[in-house]
This record gives structure tokens, C-alpha cells and sequence, in this order.
């Protein structure tokens, strides 16, 4: 596998392409989208940046977990063969002046302003420098998922958005970089959430019968997104000072 740094020194050809864009701390969701990929393409680059425009909090950039040699060894394990490593001035140097913003980004667009303008505007930086013909994401962002098809669509960008199944575990969590921040206590609090949220998918309310199903918790948000093809329900929730994230489907195929 090759690490490069600065987009000059991507010589990635005329192969077909497939990009896993990420933020690195992987885990096992990251590792099915990377497989996935392998399996669908001729060469596959990863991305590792952790791109500080779409965080809404300074302490939550601050935290995020960063170790790139754990995740080079992961990400070399699963087959890629280009992990594309650019620092922040590389991708927003300094005069950099110009961002995708996308209308209608639902409830977590709404729960976070801004958010899902640094999602579009890395995005399509990381699909014009790399030129994939799909590029994969997880279904736990399924809204994420959603604008980037829109701004696909919207913006003519000669590529594939590919959503794979979120990867749980055994216990029913998503996976999720935030979650080793839970203490012991905080992640049985946040079992609450996907319970919640599996429990309520065939109700007639399913908002109201999530809410009710989370025991305590208390949701930035519950919502059944339309995402063109195919409805979620979705909720975001805080343990702690941790914000988790998670959605089931109600109909349709997010692949």
C-alpha cells in the first residue's frame, strides 16, 4: 500500500476506481466499505483526513481519535492500495474561499448548521482529485449519504454513491469512532438507542413509539427522512458528552 500526502503525488491512471473517504480511527464498518470496494474496483483508494470544517464543536475536533499507523495497518489488511493522507493545508490552503451548500439536509442538517456544507465541499474535493467511478459510505450516515447523492445528481459528478449495511456489534450498537469515549455505564445507556429505534420500525407512530422506547435518553432529534430511495428513521442522541447517531430503514434499498 502507498501513503501520499500531497495531491500531486496521486498517479492513480485510467484504472476504475473505488474511494472509501474516512476520518480515520477504524473500526469494522470501515473495514466493509474498504472489502466492498476491493471487490468492486481495479485499484482502491482510502481516504484519512480529518476534516475540521465539518465539525460543529472546537472540543469534538479536539477529541476525535487519531492514529494514522493503526489505521494505515487496517487499512492495508483489507486490500487498498493508495491511503491518501493530506494534511489540512493541503485540501482548504490558506485563501480558500469556495464551499458546496446543499439545501433540505434533513434533521441532522438541521441539528448541526453548517455540517453538512463541510461534508459536500470535502467530498467533492476528495471525487475531483481522486476520480472514482464509486465511492462508499455506511448506512449510520444515511442522511450524509443522502446529500452527497443530491450534490452527485445536482452536479453532474461522473460517480457511483455506494451505502453499505451499518455494522453493528454483537450487542446492537453501531459502530462508530465516538464510541470509545463511552464509560462502561454510558455505553449501556446507549444501547437504549438502537433498541429504540428497531422496536419502533413497524409501529404506526414510529416517532412516537421511539421516543418512548428510549428509556432516558433524550434525542436531539427523531425523524423519518425520506431519502428518495428509501425512508429511514433516524435520531441522534447525547450519552454523556458523546453524540451517537443511528438509523433503521422502513422502506426501500439504500444500495
Amino acid at each position: 500500500m502507498k501513503v501520499v500526502r500531497g495531491i500531486a503525488d496521486l498517479h492513480l491512471g485510467t484504472a476504475e476506481i473505488g474511494l472509501v473517504p474516512t476520518m480515520g480511527a477504524l473500526h469494522a464498518g470501515h473495514r466493509s466499505l474498504f472489502r466492498a470496494a476491493r471487490a468492486e474496483n481495479d485499484v482502491v483508494v482510502a481516504s484519512l483526513f480529518v476534516n475540521p470544517v465539518q465539525f460543529d464543536e472546537p472540543s469534538d475536533l479536539a477529541a476525535y481519535p487519531r492514529d494514522e499507523m493503526r489505521d494505515a495497518a487496517i487499512a492495508e489488511e483489507e486490500g487498498v492500495d493508495v491511503l491518501f493522507a493530506p494534511g489540512p493545508d493541503e485540501l482548504y490552503p490558506p485563501d480558500f474561499a469556495t464551499w458546496i451548500d446543499v439545501e433540505a439536509v434533513g434533521a441532522e442538517g438541521a441539528a448541526r448548521p453548517g455540517h453538512f456544507r463541510g461534508v459536500a465541499t470535502v467530498c467533492v474535493k476528495l471525487f475531483n482529485i481522486v476520480r472514482p467511478r464509486r465511492a462508499y459510505f455506511g448506512q449510520k450516515d444515511a442522511q450524509q449519504s443522502a446529500v452527497l447523492r443530491r450534490v452527485v445528481r445536482d452536479l453532474n459528478l461522473p460517480l457511483e454513491i455506494r451505502v453499505m449495511p451499518t455494522v453493528r456489534d454483537a450487542d446492537g450498537l453501531a459502530l462508530s469512532s465516538r464510541n470509545v469515549r463511552l464509560t462502561a455505564d454510558e455505553r449501556e445507556q446507549a444501547l437504549g438507542l438502537p433498541r429504540a429505534l428497531q422496536a419502533a420500525a413497524g409501529a404506526d407512530d414510529p416517532v412516537a413509539a421511539a421516543r418512548a422506547g428510549l428509556n432516558g435518553l433524550h434525542p436531539e432529534y427523531i425523524e423519518v427522512v425520506d431519502l428518495g430511495v428509501a425512508t429511514v428513521l433516524a435520531a441522534a442522541v447525547r450519552v454523556g458528552t458523546t453524540r451517537l447517531i443511528d438509523n433503521v430503514l422502513l422502506e426501500g434499498d439504500l444500495s
